[in-house]
C-alpha cells in the first residue's frame, strides 16, 4: 500500500515528511500516487518541488516504468523521464530515445534527448549525433560534436572539418561561434591523420579566437602532435604558420621537437627575425642541454630581441660551458657585448649574472648596467642574487643600488604571453618615465581593468593563449575608462584582414616585430606625451 494515501489532505509538514520517506524508499508502489500529483499539482511551489524530486527516486528503481513513460502525452512528465533515463544511464531507454530524436523538430526536446543519450552512452546513438553535427541550432550542434570527440568518431571527421573551414570564409571569419569553437576540440581529440593535418594547416586560421583554440588543443595533446608541425617548419612554409609552430613546440616542451627548431635554425629555413625569435624562445621554453649550441650561437644575431630570448633561455641551461663562452663573447668588447649584458639585466638573467660576476670587467659592466635600470624589480631580483653571493664585493654593490625608483608618472599596461617580450616592454617603459603593469595573457591584463586600474597606454601582442589581444582589446573598449585608450598592438601579421579585424576592435595602431627599442619609444610617445 502506498503511504500517499490521502495525502492532499496532510498539513504542510506531514507532505514534507511524506515525499522524504518516498523519495529515499524508492517505493514502485507509489508511483501512480506520485502520477497523479505530478499531473495535478497542489499550486504550493514547495510540495510540488518535492514530489518531482521524489518521482525521480521512484523511477530510479524502476527502469521499465521510466523507459514506458517516455511514450506520455504530458510533456512535461515526458521530459522528467527523459532526464531521468539519462541520469541512471538506462540503456533499454536508447531506441525510444533514439526514435523520438528522429521524429522531434523541437529543438529544446532534441537537446533534452542528446543530453540524455550522451549520458548513457553516446556510442548506442552515435548515428544520432553524426546527424545533428550541422543542425542549425548551435546548442544541439554543439552537443553533438562534442560526444563526436570524445567517441573519436572519424566518420565525423569532414562534417568537422566543414564547419571549421566555413568560419574561415570572407562573410564569417570575424567572429568564432561555439560550434567552430567546438569541432576545432572533436578533431583533436579525434586525433586521426586526416584531423590532425587539418588542424595543423588552421594554425594561422583568419579568426584569432580560432588560432588561440587550435594552438591551446594542439598543445594539450602534446608530443603527438609534433610530427605534424614539422611539415609547417620548413624553406616554403609561411612565416606566420612558422611563428605559430615554433610557438606550440615551445608550449609542448617535448624534446621531440628540439630537432625539428634546431634544423630550421642551421638550414636557415627562414632570415626573417620575427621567425628566429619564435625559434630560439622555444628551444629555450624546451630547456634541453642539447639546445644549448643553438643559443649560444644565436647570441652572434644583431636583433636585440632575439638576444633577449637566447639569454632567456640560457639562464634556465647555465653550465661553465656556457660562461666560458660567454666571457669570450663579452671580452671582445664592442656593441654585441654591450647588447649581451643590457639583455642579462633586462632578463633579470641572474644564474647568469651569477656565472659572470667574477669575471673581473665583465662583473663591473653588468653591475653598472644593473645600477643603471630605472626598473626597481630589477634592482630588487639582483640585490637578493649578490646577498646569496656574499662578500665584500657583493655587499659593496648592493649599497650602490637604489633603494627605491621614483615611479613614473605614467602607467601602462603590456601584455604578452612571451617572457622575453614582457622583458623588454619593462625595461623600456620605465626608462621613458612609465609605471609599468605586466600580463601574460589578455584574461590577466583584463583582470587589472576589472580591478578599477587606469591606464595611459596599452601595449599587447595579437596571438596569446587563454585569452587572445583582439578579444582583449574588444573588452576594454567596453569598459568604462577605457574608451579611448591608446592600444598598440605588437604583430608579425602580414595578412591586412587581420590589421583591419584589429582595428574594428578598437586597436589605435601597429607596431611590426621586429622592432627596436627606440622605435617603440617613439609609437608609444606618438600617443602619451
Amino acid at each position: 500500500m502506498s503511504s500517499l494515501i490521502g495525502f492532499r489532505e496532510q498539513s504542510f509538514l506531514d507532505k514534507i515528511s511524506i515525499l522524504n520517506e518516498v523519495s529515499m524508499g524508492k517505493d514502485i508502489a507509489d508511483l501512480d500516487p506520485l502520477l497523479d500529483l505530478f499531473q495535478n499539482p497542489l499550486g504550493d511551489t514547495s510540495v510540488d518541488y518535492m514530489v518531482v524530486s521524489a518521482l525521480n527516486g521512484v523511477l530510479s528503481s524502476d527502469e521499465s516504468s521510466a523507459v514506458k513513460l517516455l511514450e506520455s502525452e504530458n510533456d512535461k512528465l515526458k521530459v522528467l523521464c527523459i532526464r531521468s533515463c539519462g541520469e541512471f544511464k538506462f540503456k533499454t531507454a536508447v531506441p525510444v530515445l533514439s526514435v523520438l530524436a528522429e521524429q522531434t523538430d523541437d529543438t529544446d526536446l532534441l537537446f533534452e534527448l542528446l543530453t540524455s543519450l550522451s549520458k548513457i552512452g553516446g556510442e548506442y546513438a552515435l548515428d544520432i549525433f553524426r546527424a545533428n553535427i550541422t543542425n542549425e541550432d548551435d546548442l544541439v550542434a554543439s552537443m553533438s560534436i562534442e560526444v563526436a570527440g570524445e567517441l573519436k568518431d572519424e566518420k565525423s571527421v569532414e562534417s568537422l572539418i566543414t564547419i571549421v573551414k566555413c568560419n574561415n570564409e570572407d562573410a564569417n571569419y570575424e567572429v568564432c561561434d561555439l560550434t567552430t569553437w567546438k569541432a576545432v576540440e572533436a578533431l583533436t581529440s579525434i586525433g586521426c591523420e586526416s584531423s590532425l593535418n587539418f588542424i595543423v594547416e588552421n594554425l594561422h586560421h583568419r579568426n584569432p579566437t580560432v588560432r588561440r583554440v587550435v594552438t591551446d588543443c594542439l598543445t594539450e595533446l602534446g608530443a603527438k602532435t609534433v610530427p605534424y608541425l614539422r611539415k609547417v617548419i620548413t624553406p616554403e612554409a609561411d612565416k606566420d604558420d612558422m611563428i605559430l609552430a615554433a610557438n606550440v613546440l615551445g608550449f609542448i616542451g617535448d624534446k621531440s621537437g628540439l630537432e625539428i627548431l634546431m634544423d630550421a635554425l642551421d638550414k636557415e629555413y627562414s632570415t626573417d627575425s620575427s621567425v628566429k625569435y619564435a625559434i630560439y624562445e622555444a628551444i629555450g621554453n624546451i630547456g634541453t642541454m642539447k639546445g644549448v649550441i643553438s643559443l649560444i650561437d644565436g647570441l652572434d644575431n644583431d636583433d636585440e630581441l632575439i638576444t633577449l630570448a637566447v639569454i632567456n633561455g640560457l639562464d634556465r641551461l647555465v653550465n661553465p660551458g656556457v660562461i666560458k663562452k660567454m666571457v669570450e663573447m663579452v671580452s671582445k668588447g664592442g656593441s654585441k657585448a654591450g647588447k649581451i649584458i643590457r639583455a642579462v639585466v633586462t632578463a633579470k638573467a641572474l644564474n647568469i649574472f651569477e656565472g659572470l660576476y667574477n669575471e673581473g670587467k665583465i662583473g663591473r659592466f653588468m653591475m653598472n648596467a644593473v645600477v643603471a635600470s630605472k626598473d626597481f624589480e630589477v634592482h630588487e631580483a639582483f640585490r637578493g642574487k649578490l646577498a646569496e653571493i656574499g662578500g665584500e664585493v657583493a655587499d659593496a654593490d648592493i649599497a650602490r643600488l637604489p633603494e627605491t625608483v621614483e615611479a613614473g608618472s605614467k602607467k601602462a599596461l603590456a601584455v604578452d604571453d612571451s617572457k622575453s617580450m614582457l622583458a623588454l616592454y619593462r625595461s623600456i617603459l620605465t626608462n621613458i618615465g612609465f609605471e609599468p603593469s605586466i600580463a601574460e595573457n589578455g584574461q590577466e591584463a583584463y583582470s587589472f581593468a576589472e580591478q578599477g586600474d587606469k591606464f595611459d597606454i596599452v601595449i599587447t601582442d595579437m596571438n596569446m593563449p587563454v585569452m587572445d589581444g583582439m578579444e582583449l582589446v574588444s573588452k576594454l573598449r567596453m569598459t568604462d575608462g577605457f574608451e579611448t585608450t591608446p592600444i598598440i598592438m605588437v604583430t608579425t601579421e602580414s595578412e591586412v584582414s587581420q590589421l583591419e579585424l584589429a582595428k574594428k576592435t578598437g586597436v589605435t595602431d601597429f607596431i611590426t616585430k621586429p622592432f627596436t627599442p627606440d622605435q617603440l619609444k617613439a609609437k608609444i610617445e606618438e600617443y602619451v606625451s
